[in-house]
């Protein structure tokens, strides 16, 4: 087993409360869910191409946001994307 290390890290107060909420659901301690949590992505981040990860936070420019909200409200749905959503009901 190897030594324990403490690290510090700043996080949002959104992921600080998915944090508390999970171990008081779950009863997993914090530093157990977080080696675990951080193992798993480092190790997806060494085996998965770089262009399939997806980040769980985008940021977008005004302009670009704009652009993106113009073509969802121009696009129709592919067929495929109609057979999948009446799956779901």
């Amino acid at each position: 087993m190897d030594k324990e290390i403490q690290i510090s890290a700043l996080v949002s107060q959104t992921t600080k409360d998915l944090l508390e909420r999970h171990v008081r659901a779950t009863g997993t301690k914090k530093g157990h869910l977080v080696e675990q949590a951080l193992r798993h992505h480092l190790q997806a981040l060494q085996e998965l191409p770089a262009d399939v990860v997806i980040h769980p936070k985008i940021v977008v420019t005004r302009k670009s946001g704009e652009a993106i909200l113009e073509e969802m409200e121009a696009g129709e749905p592919t067929t495929a994307l109609r057979q999948l959503m009446r799956r779901g009901s």
